[in-house]
């Protein structure tokens, strides 16, 4: 079964493909899967639920943050020298 994605606009006027079925946890809300294609083959990047925008940042240790609202995903591993 084909997965539905929903096309929204990005930064720069691009369109991507958000997969609302695979997200990742954010302390606002989710953070959608987003892609280049629409058949969802070419990864973009994340769209946030919060404020329905898909200009965020992701670091080296997979922390997510939103541009927009600040939503925040935690890294993936965690080390006090980093911070």
């Amino acid at each position: 079964m084909a997965v539905e994605l929903d096309p929204v606009a990005a930064p720069g006027g691009e369109t991507v493909y958000v997969d609302r079925d695979r997200a990742e946890r954010g302390a606002k809300g989710p953070f959608y899967v987003a892609y280049a294609t629409p058949d969802g083959t070419e990864r973009w990047g994340f769209f946030c639920a919060n404020c329905e925008s898909a200009d965020n940042a992701m670091d080296t240790m997979g922390r997510i943050e939103c541009n927009v609202c600040g939503n925040i995903r935690k890294p993936d591993e965690w080390d006090a020298a980093h911070e």
